[in-house]
C-alpha cells in the first residue's frame, strides 16, 4: 500500500482515542488539525505528542456551533485538508424510562450533528482539491445495541445512514465516507462506562468488563488504538478509493454471533 503524507483534521482531540490517533499519525508523517471543545485536553495532547508536535496545530472550538465550525475552517484557508476524522463522542448510560432528554440531545449533537457539519464544511474543499477522505470513529454500537445506551447507539448508528449518504453524493469524485467500528477501546470514557454500568447493573467494576465488555467478544480483548489508526491509514489511501459507505467492524468477532 503506497501512502503520503497526508492532512488530517480530528475532531476530540483533546483526549481518549482521539489523543492516539494523533500519536500514530504523526508517528507516520502526517500533519495534523486538532480540534476539542477542551483548549487544556488540546494542550497535553500536543504535549503528549514531543518531537511530532511540530507537525501539529490546534483549533479549539464547539462542533455543535456552526458558527465555531466556520472559524475552525477560516482558520485552515490556506491549508490542504486531506482527510477529517469524525472522532468526538461521550457516553451517558441510563435506561430510556430515565433518559434525561437534555443528555440525549447532546450527545447527538456532537456526535452527529457535529459530524454532519464538520462533513458539510470540508466536502467543498476536497472537491476542490480532487481527493478526501472522511472516516467517522463510530462503535460496535453502530452495528448493535446494548441496554442504558440509547443515545449512543442511535447516534452512532445515524453515522451510518449519514456515510452512506456522503458515498452517493460524491461518487463522482475520488472522495469517500466510511466509519469504523470498534468494539471496546480501553480509554477514560471506557473506565467512565465502566463505573456507570457497575452502578446500573449492580456489578463489580471486573464483572462489568468480564460479564458485559468482553463477553460477547471471541478474542476476549480490548481493541487497541493502534488497530484503529492502521484502519483508518488504510481507508485514507489510494488503493481504498472504491471503499466508501461502509462500515469496517474491529470486534474480536462480535458480529459474527
Amino acid at each position: 500500500m503506497s501512502q503520503r503524507s497526508l492532512n488530517i483534521l480530528i475532531t476530540g482531540a483533546g483526549s481518549g482515542v482521539g489523543r492516539g490517533l494523533a500519536h500514530c499519525f504523526t508517528a507516520n508523517g502526517h500533519r495534523l488539525f486538532l480540534t476539542d471543545v477542551n483548549p487544556q485536553g488540546l494542550a497535553e495532547t500536543v504535549a503528549s505528542l514531543g518531537a511530532h508536535s511540530v507537525r501539529v496545530s490546534t483549533h479549539p472550538a464547539d462542533i455543535t456551533s456552526a458558527a465555531q465550525i466556520k472559524t475552525i475552517f477560516e482558520s485552515l484557508a490556506s491549508q490542504r485538508i486531506d482527510v477529517l476524522i469524525n472522532n468526538a463522542g461521550l457516553q451517558f448510560v441510563a435506561p430510556v424510562s430515565g433518559f434525561p432528554e437534555e443528555r440525549w440531545d447532546l450527545l447527538f449533537d456532537v456526535m452527529l450533528k457535529g459530524a454532519f457539519l464538520m462533513t458539510q464544511s470540508v466536502l467543498p474543499i476536497m472537491r476542490k482539491n480532487g481527493f478526501g477522505r472522511i472516516v467517522n470513529i463510530g462503535s460496535i454500537h453502530a452495528l448493535i445495541a446494548s441496554p442504558f445506551k440509547s443515545a449512543y447507539v442511535a447516534a452512532k448508528h445515524g453515522l451510518l445512514g449519514l456515510s452512506k449518504v456522503v458515498a452517493l453524493e460524491t461518487g463522482d469524485a475520488d472522495i469517500t465516507m466510511n466509519t469504523i467500528c470498534p468494539a471496546y477501546i480501553r480509554t477514560p470514557l471506557v473506565d467512565a462506562q465502566i463505573a456507570a454500568q457497575a452502578k446500573s447493573h449492580g456489578l463489580s467494576e471486573k464483572e462489568v468488563i468480564d460479564k458485559i465488555m468482553l463477553e460477547p467478544m471471541p478474542k476476549k480483548a480490548f481493541i487497541s488504538i493502534e488497530e484503529v489508526a492502521a484502519t483508518a491509514e488504510f481507508l485514507m489511501s489510494h488503493e481504498a478509493r472504491n471503499i466508501t459507505g461502509q462500515a469496517i467492524a474491529i470486534d474480536g468477532g462480535w458480529t459474527s454471533r
